[in-house]
């Protein structure tokens, strides 16, 4: 576990000649799917760089199913200091709690400060200055961070076309489109993608995601050793790993498994979609998410790997990786008509002779047909190319490649950096950065408490009011300063409420429970102002002891059982309430207690944000019931 320290402690300089620490803006939680994410920012690590990685910030807004999500997040968040913790050495994972809106300035501009603040102490405590900023996102967040950092070098890594994964994700184009032009270096995972990076910047290159080929060849090589829940299974196994998610052709795989019911159709994967259409299928079977390191297990029991994606504009653009797993294990490939799978067959030498290094079909009768050859023996030496052709596209080739360019880009820069003007200019954009930290924190902290809901979301625990009932009697609490947060105020509302609820019929007895002076004793106020309202004197018991709500709530229950009551309406100020009903809980567990506070309260009264009187009396209700809970009254 990583310990932070304070922000004015700085923990000491670490000799780290010849590395160079990463700060990764990631697309993906770190315990999602291991993808290229995880696997690249292990081995920097391992290599000795200390890597930090922020967890997915979002790239559209919520839904109401990224709920679980949600919940996993704040266990994540809980699991270490601030929301860090140290997954292996020298890598350390940030799970962000931000506001939702990824593209509303106001939320961004928040998320920056809170993070800011979290990565800066990293940072502190690490030793770590101007890491490497390497993205998964283009958002505006992203952008934010990397402006407000400073970093020694920026790469974005651009996976996907993020821009149609979903209707609410369109808005992220422009802000990727800038994300293409301030890197330093863009890597692509396809054709499409890189050509659509190299509109904006020279400086792209093409690295679709690998294999990590030696853990496959290990279980290869080793005695089958078949998990248990393929054990049984009937041969031939048509197999899959990865996601269950929307772009799986379900209906194509359906049919595919109706023409081939010889074999056993298997997907290995957390379900992220319905999968009625796969789960009705006779010889389909589901057998739900499996570690990392359990994969090539699985892997090595299929006869078949498949890529069965629907063609869409988001699909044209993906690079499977589970494309080079199959493969490293030498088995054949059957696909559908990608773009990436036709280029991937292009590089890799298919022809005539030997055939294509993947079976590439467009319906389920070729599926089937494709399926039917593979499992046959296909071209001989076809287990050999197989096995080439994964090596060549292992996670150790593509990273080695990616720090050489990383290596190269940093040395250039800086040499650009060297010069006095440049390291002048840095030195007033971070003076500058700071300075409009400071200001912003100061604005947005006046917005949040003066002009938001944002206090009254946070005091609305405390407010409890229940609908009227018949009751035995109505007691009210004053008390002056600590109810309406000013002396001698507030008990004309309660006792106009009183008043009503008694006019009403529900209840034909009324207490009044203050010992406070202000100018008068209150409680003889109290009962002058409920007579003046029509209230009998026959009808009102004083209680003038009391010193606090403690004392009110005891010393009216003497007053209740001397007479036999055990229903209360109870008049207080709103925001008052739930200290006052979790005294009389203890204290009077047989007495049953309505909430009937004052219903317009002119301390309490706001449009929008709170006045710093208000504020303070909220703040005093929860000191009370923090010690209220201390002392054992509650």
């Amino acid at each position: 576990m990583i310990h932070l320290e304070s922000a004015d402690v700085q923990a000491p300089a670490r000799d780290t000649a010849g590395l160079a620490d990463i700060l990764c803006i990631s697309s993906i939680d770190w315990d999602f799917i291991w993808q290229g994410h995880q696997e690249i920012m292990s081995t920097l690590a391992a290599s000795g760089r200390r890597v930090l990685f922020l967890e997915n910030t979002g790239v559209r807004p919520l839904r109401f199913r990224d709920l679980p999500r949600l919940r996993k997040r704040l266990r994540n968040w809980s699991k270490g200091p601030g929301g860090f913790r140290e997954e292996r050495p020298n890598l350390f994972v940030l799970s962000p709690i931000v506001l939702p809106g990824p593209y509303s300035r106001i939320a961004t501009r928040v998320n920056r400060f809170l993070l800011l603040r979290s990565i800066r102490r990293w940072m502190r405590t690490l030793g770590v200055s101007r890491p490497i900023a390497w993205t998964f996102l283009p958002t505006p967040l992203a952008h934010e961070l990397i402006t407000f950092l400073d970093p020694a070098l920026t790469v974005y890594y651009c996976i996907d076309d993020l821009a149609s994964s979903s209707p609410e994700a369109r808005r992220i184009a422009s802000s990727e489109e800038a994300m293409f032009r301030r890197a330093d270096l863009v890597f692509v995972t396809s054709e499409k993608l890189r050509h659509r990076a190299a509109t904006y910047t020279s400086r792209v290159h093409l690295f679709p995601f690998g294999v990590k080929y030696d853990a496959f060849a290990a279980v290869r090589e080793s005695p089958r050793r078949p998990p248990s829940d393929m054990a049984g299974l009937a041969r031939p196994i048509v197999g899959y790993v990865g996601g269950l998610h929307q772009w799986i052709d379900q209906d194509l795989v359906a049919e595919t498994a109706a023409k081939c019911r010889d074999a056993t159709f298997v997907f290995v994967g957390p379900p992220q979609c319905d999968l009625s259409r796969l789960e009705a299928a006779p010889n389909v079977k589901l057998l739900g998410a499996k570690p990392h390191a359990e994969l090539p297990h699985y892997v090595r029991e299929f006869d078949v790997g498949l890529v069965p994606y629907k063609l869409s504009e988001y699909t044209e653009n993906v690079y499977p990786t589970k494309l080079n797993e199959y493969l490293a294990m030498g088995i054949p490939v059957v696909a559908s008509n990608l773009a990436e799978i036709r280029r991937f067959n292009a590089e890799h030498g298919g022809n005539a002779e030997h055939g294509e290094i993947v079976s590439i079909a467009r319906d389920s009768a070729e599926f089937a047909s494709a399926i039917g050859r593979a499992i046959a023996g296909g071209p001989p030496g076809g287990v050999g190319r197989r096995l080439a052709v994964a090596r060549a596209n292992s996670w150790s080739s593509r990273i080695h490649q990616m720090t050489d360019l990383i290596a190269g880009a940093a040395a250039t820069r800086a040499r650009q950096e060297e010069r006095w003007d440049e390291r002048l200019r840095r030195a007033y954009r971070r003076a500058r950065r700071r300075t409009a930290e400071v200001v912003l924190g100061i604005v947005l902290t006046y917005l949040l408490l003066f002009q938001t809901q944002f206090v009254w979301l946070l005091a609305r625990p405390l407010k409890v009011v229940d609908s009227p009932q018949p009751a035995d009697v109505i007691v009210v609490f004053a008390g002056g300063v600590g109810e309406s947060g000013k002396a001698g105020g507030g008990y004309q509302e309660r006792v106009k409420q009183a008043a009503e609820l008694y006019r009403a019929g529900y209840a034909r007895n009324l207490v009044f429970s203050s010992g406070f002076v202000f100018v008068f004793p209150e409680a003889d106020i109290m009962r002058a102002l409920a007579i003046d309202n029509g209230v009998p004197a026959s009808a009102i018991e004083l209680e003038k002891s009391a010193k606090n709500t403690q004392d009110m709530v005891t010393n009216s229950k003497h007053i209740l059982d001397a007479h036999g009551w055990r229903r209360v309406l109870l008049v207080s100020s709103p925001y008052h309430m739930r200290r006052a009903l979790l005294t009389w809980r203890r204290a009077a567990p047989d007495v049953a207690v309505v909430a009937t506070p004052a219903p317009i309260s002119q301390f309490y009264a706001h449009d929008r944000g709170a006045s710093l009187e208000q504020m303070r009396g909220i703040l005093q209700e929860y000191a009370a019931i923090v010690m209220y809970w201390w002392n054992g009254w509650i």
